[in-house]
């Protein structure tokens, strides 16, 4: 199991738009890629002072489900241009780490 962590930031004006355009538009736009291996995705909300920070967090079966939904530059962020206009900064690359053990109570 993998899973692609990536982060993004708002001024605190723009935050709810940017969330709605990921629960709206972007996440299901990712589903509908229909990425064999792909297994959802999850998003975290942290204000800071002055802006917002955004994380997603894709999990996937393997490196070739990474590779298939992102293609061989794998590590390349995935910023649709609409979430390009509200974000005020975000890595220009995932991270992927390997799934070593999950636990849940």
């Amino acid at each position: 199991m993998i899973e692609r962590i990536w982060h993004g930031w708002t001024d605190l004006e723009n935050a709810d738009e940017y969330e709605r355009l990921l629960q709206e538009e972007i996440f299901p736009g990712i589903a509908d890629k229909d990425v064999d291996g792909y297994y959802g995705i999850r998003l975290l909300r942290r204000s800071r002072d002055d802006e917002v920070e955004f994380i997603t967090i894709m999990r996937f079966e393997s490196m070739n489900s990474v590779t298939e939904f992102a293609g061989d530059d794998y590590e390349t962020a995935y910023v649709p241009s609409d979430a390009r206009e509200v974000l005020t900064r975000f890595d220009d690359r995932a991270q992927h780490y390997e799934v070593r053990e999950q636990r849940e109570y």
